[in-house]
């Protein structure tokens, strides 16, 4: 309930009016779970705006995976993370060698959720990509049947970037990629996927020399 109100007052009305999508690929986003959703991370927004993508109807299923030392901090901010942004926490430091950091997702997924996942880490540097971390691998080999969607963001890193607390209204291309399957190598899906985004970010560059005429 709290969660749909969020999405219907806040989220929508934030990329509808103050930001401005051009999704190319829509047909392309997960109708339903167990799926993974791969952005590249440049803004406070891209949660938003990814949430923003999938029909109010299908947002109790949909969930960003998030770092918990960073949305733990304090109990309000907990709270706020868990029941209205709808993260699922992952412990990038667990508290024994034993310890599964992906066993808060692997269940999820287990339970028919759509995940939300930022390769890169942390957000990186306006309009720039990092190079993509392998957890996303890792999760797949143990759950090699889940489908990953890429999704990749030009103009979102000028909107709100790191470090910044103004919204500045920028029109934002999203671009969305065919499903991909896990080929059974770590190493192989990773290369796969950094081709992928790297195929999408060549078909921003004509928009963004338009966007700077």
């Amino acid at each position: 309930m709290l969660r749909g109100l969020f999405y219907l007052l806040l989220v929508k009305p934030l990329v509808l009016f103050l930001i401005g999508l051009n999704v190319r690929g829509r047909q392309y986003l997960p109708s339903s779970g167990p799926a993974i959703v791969v952005a590249n991370h440049n803004s406070h927004l891209d949660t938003l705006v990814l949430m923003s993508l999938f029909p109010r109807a299908l947002i109790a299923d949909v969930h960003p995976v998030a770092a918990a030392d960073y949305f733990f901090r304090h109990r309000c901010l907990k709270w706020f993370a868990l029941n209205i942004i709808g993260i699922v926490p992952i412990d990038r430091k667990p508290p024994t060698r034993d310890g599964d950091t992906l066993a808060p997702l692997l269940e999820a997924l287990d339970r028919g959720k759509i995940l939300l996942l930022f390769p890169e880490g942390s957000r990186g540097a306006p309009e720039q990509r990092a190079k993509f971390k392998s957890g996303v691998a890792h999760l797949l080999s143990k759950r090699p049947e889940v489908p990953v969607t890429p999704i990749f963001f030009s103009g979102l890193g000028k909107c709100l970037p790191k470090g910044e607390f103004v919204l500045v209204p920028f029109f934002v291309d999203v671009f969305v990629a065919p499903t991909m399957a896990w080929n059974g190598s770590r190493s192989g899906f990773m290369a796969e996927l950094e081709q992928t985004f790297r195929v999408l970010q060549d078909s921003a560059k004509p928009l963004q020399l338009e966007d700077e005429a």
